[in-house]
């Protein structure tokens, strides 16, 4: 079983006015590995410009539907895709990942420590019945990230 993760549109967060107005409020990195941005998944490093917004994680017609605040790099240009493995900023985090079928509903979860992230994912999606796993920050319980199945390996 093989996935994939991408980063957020980044096109979703490129007014940053607009954002500020909605509530989200700009901060500063003020240490490393402290501020993941969920478009480029990348720590943002110490000094970089953030804005911490409410996202919908799980936009879904079930009691599961998810929100919760996310960080993202001001200016922040490019998504990019990992297939078939875990972004390097995963790695180093304890992982609750929560696995959701097609129909928005959650079907199995998992803790994984640091270095745990892809066998735990395709632990999940072995299930044929699950479509996607959700990572969230286990401590803080935002999302990180959403692994998405692509086919058989």
């Amino acid at each position: 079983m093989t996935y994939r993760i991408d980063g957020l549109d980044p096109a979703r967060f490129a007014d940053t006015d607009a954002l500020l107005a909605q509530g989200a409020i700009r901060m500063t990195a003020d240490r490393a590995g402290g501020y993941p941005c969920r478009v480029t998944l990348e720590d943002a490093r110490p000094g970089e410009s953030v804005i911490l917004l409410n996202h919908i994680s799980a936009d879904v017609p079930t009691p599961f539907r998810a929100s919760h605040a996310i960080f993202v790099r001001e200016g922040a240009a490019a998504a990019p895709r990992y297939d078939g493995r875990v972004p390097p900023m995963l790695e180093t985090r304890t992982l609750s990942l929560r696995a959701f079928d097609g129909a928005g509903m959650l079907r199995a979860a998992a803790v994984a420590g640091p270095g745990e992230a892809d066998a735990g994912i395709r632990g999940l999606l072995d299930d044929e019945e699950i479509d996607y796993v959700d990572v969230h920050n286990a401590a803080w319980g935002c999302f990180l990230a959403r692994a998405e199945r692509s086919g058989d390996a």
